[in-house]
């Protein structure tokens, strides 16, 4: 587990510098054909680093990125890579700093070691199974908040205030972040009290937030109240709600009406 994590603490760090060297230089900007999101050269490159570095250095893991065609002979695997080349695309093309390298090393499905890397954050964090959670390489826990009100959530502000929630959430400090990865890691922090997303998150999104936050000592699920597993068919989650203890049981009603977690 440790080599892994040294693995990719490493292999995040050189990622990271390379798309942000190239978002210097000057992107090339596609839309992917299935759902029109764009996806640059940075995105191409990282990704292909990072095949390079993961895969040459165990080349007995299953492979997960949201860059490279779904492999599913990695459910064969009992231990995967599960990888963002870049968490954020949209804040990455506008020159904001909130995108993130995220990468994990699943487990029978389950992460084991992960990294959260924001380079213009100046912001690493790293977290290993039973071993705690990191930011910069030092400990990290999340805030004490009790109440959702003026609590500080990050997600997006209009889908907390929109009139389709049949109970309305509380007034609330909301702030963006665009890397889901790296919203996670905040409230892992204690720089906000929670995160809520009510649509589907892919595996690649969630999986190296997942531990580290849950190493931090938060809870992460979906809207039943289910934690996460991983390299099953369908590579991604109901919807994601991470939060402090004590806000997770007052989160959890509010969502409950999302629909099915399958």
């Amino acid at each position: 587990m440790e080599e892994d994590l040294t693995l990719i603490l490493d292999a995040a760090r050189e990622a990271g510098e390379l798309a942000w060297d190239l978002r210097r230089q000057g992107l090339e900007i596609e839309y992917k054909e299935d759902d029109g999101t764009p996806v640059t050269n940075a995105d191409l490159a990282a990704d292909k680093l990072l095949t390079e570095r993961l895969r040459g250095a165990r080349p007995d893991y299953g492979w997960l990125s949201e860059e490279t065609a779904d492999d599913r002979s990695r459910m064969d695997r009992r231990r995967l890579f599960v990888v963002d080349p870049i968490d954020g695309t949209r804040a990455f093309l506008k020159g904001r700093p909130w995108w993130s390298v995220a990468i994990a090393v699943v487990e029978d499905g389950l992460p084991v070691a992960a990294v959260v890397f924001a380079p213009e954050c100046h912001e690493i964090y790293a977290a290993a199974a039973g071993r705690g959670a990191t930011r910069n390489g030092e400990a990290i826990s999340p805030s004490n908040a009790t109440e959702l009100a003026d609590c500080r959530m990050v997600g997006d502000p209009i889908v907390f205030g929109h009139w389709s929630w049949p109970t309305p959430w509380p007034a609330m400090q909301v702030e963006q972040r665009n890397s889901t990865a790296y919203r996670m890691c905040l409230v892992a922090a204690g720089d906000f009290d929670a995160a809520v997303a009510p649509v589907r998150k892919s595996d690649w999104d969630v999986a190296a937030g997942d531990l580290i936050a849950r190493e931090a000592g938060c809870f992460v699920g979906d809207h039943t109240g289910e934690g996460f597993r991983y390299n099953r068919a369908r590579p991604s989650q109901a919807s994601l709600i991470c939060a402090t203890p004590a806000l997770a049981p007052l989160i959890l009603p509010l969502v409950q009406h999302i629909g099915p977690r399958k």
